[in-house]
Order: structure tokens, then C-alpha cells, then sequence
């Protein structure tokens, strides 16, 4: 009996910062070896391989915790691949090229929008569905709030 295939999860998370210019944030998320500078649950992230914001360059992130972690010991870890990067539009896109954590075919976008307030984050994803995860879960730790 065949398996069918289960489409892709995709969802979106969003965080606005008020009285702060997109210009101001950028730096931040450029930094594309400096992920655990602003992403609260991650201890880790180092380079493997490549020129930190130039596609191609691949980090190491680990030890944040998700929604099914389980009691073990184990640290969560990914190896996570730049694909491209505009500053002028001020978005980049990276997939996990590896990791522990089920993630297959993991893609994601993140883009900063100007906004007449301060600015938004947008962090847009796509992923085959997670063993053992339910959607909602993959919202959680991404911290969707749209």
C-alpha cells in the first residue's frame, strides 16, 4: 500500500518593534553567524563553513529547546545553510541542511518591513510535516502570532 504525501506545513511569525527603524535591525539579522545575539532560546550558534551573510556560509545552532523535546539529554542542534540575502530589501532566505530535531526540507524567509511605527519582522517558513510534532507545535516554537 502506498504512503500518501502529506503537504508541506508553511506558516508565518511575525514581531513588530515599535519606535525602531528597519535600518536599525537589519545588522542583526545580517549577521547570519550571530543568530543567538537576538534568538532568545538558542545558546549556541557558530560557523561551519563560508563568510558570515554571503550564500553558501553555514552555521551551527544548538541547544534551544522545542515544544516535543522530551526529558533526555540530548541538545538540539542544526546545521543551517544561507541560500540568499538582499539588503537592500533587506531579506534573506536559509534552509537546514542537518540537525537532530526531524526538520526535513526546511526553508525559511525572514524580511524586515519598514512600517510608520517602527518596523516588522517577518519570518516566513516551509517544512515537510514533523514526526511527532503537530503544526501547532512548529507555530509555538517559532512564536507565530498571525
Amino acid at each position: 500500500m502506498a504512503h500518501e504525501q502529506q503537504a508541506k506545513w508553511n506558516g508565518k511569525a511575525c514581531a513588530e518593534l515599535a519606535a525602531v527603524r528597519a535600518e536599525q535591525v537589519w545588522p542583526f539579522l545580517e549577521d547570519f553567524f550571530g543568530l543567538n545575539k537576538w534568538f532568545p532560546t538558542l545558546t549556541t550558534c557558530l560557523p561551519v563553513e563560508g563568510v558570515s551573510g554571503q550564500p553558501g556560509c553555514v552555521r551551527y545552532c544548538a541547544g534551544f529547546k522545542t515544544p516535543v523535546t522530551n526529558g533526555d539529554e540530548t541538545e538540539n542542534w542544526t546545521k543551517q545553510k544561507l541560500l540568499s540575502i538582499d539588503p537592500t530589501e533587506m531579506t534573506f532566505s536559509y534552509s537546514i541542511i542537518d540537525g537532530n530535531v526531524g526538520f526535513n526540507s526546511y526553508v525559511s524567509t525572514v524580511k524586515v518591513v519598514q512600517r510608520e511605527d517602527g518596523c516588522k519582522i517577518e519570518w516566513y517558513y516551509e517544512v515537510e510535516p514533523v514526526e511527532g510534532w503537530a503544526l501547532k507545535d512548529l507555530d509555538s516554537f517559532i512564536g507565530t502570532d498571525v
